[in-house]
C-alpha cells in the first residue's frame, strides 16, 4: 500500500510527515501531525515570517454564505479575491458541538466545517479552533456570567461533572472526525477557555478561582490526549490583553499542558466610527496609538515568556472592526508583527449577516490596496 504523505509547506521550509496506520512499527499519525504543526509554527518565529489567519475564512464572507454544506467546493474566500492567496491559517469556533447542534454558535454546519477544516489542510494549510461552550449551570450562552459556582459545579465532585464530560465527549469526537482522506488525523490548534482573566465568559475571573480554571484546563487537556488519543492538539494558552505578568501567569495550567502563548486584542474601532467627519483622522490616530501601545506592551510580556518557557508567540485573536482606517494593514498590524517574533495573527470574521461586522477585506473595500501590500509582504506568510 502506497503511504500517504502530508506536506505542509512554509517559506523555504518543507515539512513531509507519514501519517500512515501502515507505517513503520511504532509509527504515531496524531503525534507526527502536531509535530508537524509545530515545526511549522516555530519555523514562522524563527524566521519572522508569521502566518496570517482569519476566521471563518471559507464558509462564509461579507457578502455570501455557503448554502450547500455537502457539496459547496469550499473554494470562496474574502481573503484570496482581494489577495488571490488563501490565509495561511483558518479559524473555527466549536460552540454549539457541546449540545451536538447541526450548526455551530455563528450558524456554521459542523459538517461543512470538517470538509472545510481537511480540505484547507489538505491544501497545505493549518487551522485552530476555538469554543464557546453554553453554561452548563443555567442554560445560557458563554456571554452568561449570572453565577460564579458553573466552573464549580462541572469538576470532578461537582452536580454538572457527568453533563461536562459529555460536552467534552461530543467536541472530542468532533476533533477526532477531522481526517484526511487516507483516514489520518490533521493537525489541529485548539485554543480553550480564552481571554480568562476577564470576567465576560462564565469561566473568566471572576466566576471561578485560579485553581479551579486551572483544573478546567487540565481537565480538558487530559480528556483530549489521553482518554481520547487526540495527540494531535497544538495547544494555546490565550488570556485576555492589558494585564500584568502576574495577572496573565496566575491562572497557567503548566508548561506540559501548553505549546503556544498568545493574547486576544482588538483596535478601538468604535473611537474611529463615532467621529464626525472633521475629526476622523485624530481619531484614527488615537486608535493607532492606543492599539500599538497595548499590544506593544502585552506582546513585549508575553514574548518573554515564551523565551523563558520554550514557548510559541502568537497573535490569537486581533482586528479593526470595519476597518475603518484604511491603511490599518500596513501602518499598524504590519509593524507590530515585525517587530515581535510570532508563529500567526489572526483577524477576525466577516460575517454575512451584519455589513459592518468584518475584519478583514472583500473585494471593492476600501482597505483592500493596503491589505494586498499587507499580504504582499516577505514577512507574511498566506497559503502559496
Amino acid at each position: 500500500m502506497k503511504t500517504p504523505f502530508l506536506t505542509l509547506i512554509l517559506s523555504s521550509l518543507t515539512v513531509t510527515i507519514m501519517l500512515s496506520s501502515c507505517g513503520p512499527k511504532g509509527t504515531d499519525p496524531a503525534k507526527e501531525a502536531r509535530e508537524a504543526a509545530i515545526s511549522i509554527l516555530k519555523e514562522a518565529v524563527q524566521s519572522s515570517t508569521p502566518m496570517y489567519a482569519h476566521q471563518d475564512d471559507l464558509v462564509y464572507g461579507h457578502s455570501w454564505n455557503v448554502e450547500d454544506p455537502e457539496g459547496d467546493p469550499i473554494e470562496r474566500s474574502d481573503v484570496k479575491a482581494v489577495s488571490g492567496h488563501y490565509p495561511f491559517i483558518v479559524g473555527f469556533d466549536l460552540g454549539g458541538i457541546e449540545l451536538r447542534d447541526s450548526k455551530n454558535l455563528d450558524s456554521v454546519s459542523f459538517v461543512l466545517m470538517r470538509r472545510a477544516a481537511v480540505k484547507h489542510t489538505e491544501r497545505g494549510g493549518l487551522v485552530t479552533f476555538s469554543w464557546h461552550p453554553r453554561n452548563p449551570l443555567t442554560g445560557g450562552d458563554a456571554w452568561d456570567v449570572s453565577s460564579d459556582k458553573v466552573v464549580q459545579s462541572i469538576l470532578e465532585g461537582g452536580e454538572n461533572h457527568a453533563k461536562f464530560m459529555d460536552w467534552l465527549s461530543a467536541a472530542a469526537d468532533f476533533l477526532d472526525s477531522l481526517r484526511d482522506s487516507e483516514g489520518n488525523p490533521i493537525p489541529i490548534i485548539f485554543r480553550p477557555w480564552h481571554e480568562h482573566v476577564g470576567s465576560w465568559f462564565w469561566w473568566g475571573g471572576k466566576l471561578c478561582t485560579p485553581e479551579q480554571y486551572i483544573a478546567l484546563y487540565r481537565l480538558t487537556h487530559d480528556y483530549m490526549v489521553h482518554d481520547r488519543g487526540l495527540g494531535n492538539i497544538v495547544w494555546v494558552y490565550s488570556p485576555n490583553s492589558q494585564i500584568s505578568k502576574e495577572q496573565y501567569m496566575s491562572r497557567y495550567p503548566g508548561d506540559e499542558y501548553v505549546d503556544a502563548l498568545g493574547t486576544d486584542h482588538y483596535a478601538p474601532s468604535g473611537v474611529v466610527g463615532a467621529a464626525p467627519a472633521d475629526k476622523k483622522e485624530d481619531a484614527i490616530e488615537f486608535a493607532r496609538k492606543n492599539f500599538t501601545e497595548i499590544m506593544d506592551r502585552d506582546l513585549g510580556m508575553i514574548n518573554g515568556l515564551c523565551q523563558e518557557r520554550g514557548k510559541i508567540l502568537v497573535l490569537s485573536e486581533t482586528g479593526f472592526e470595519g476597518l475603518g482606517d484604511h491603511a490599518w494593514w500596513t501602518e499598524v498590524l504590519l509593524p507590530l508583527v515585525k517587530k515581535y517574533p510570532m508563529s500567526y495573527v489572526l483577524t477576525w470574521r466577516n460575517a454575512h449577516d451584519k455589513p459592518t461586522h468584518y475584519y478583514a477585506p472583500f473585494p471593492g473595500e476600501p482597505s483592500a490596496p493596503d491589505f494586498v501590500k499587507f499580504s504582499s509582504d516577505p514577512a507574511i506568510k498566506m497559503l502559496p
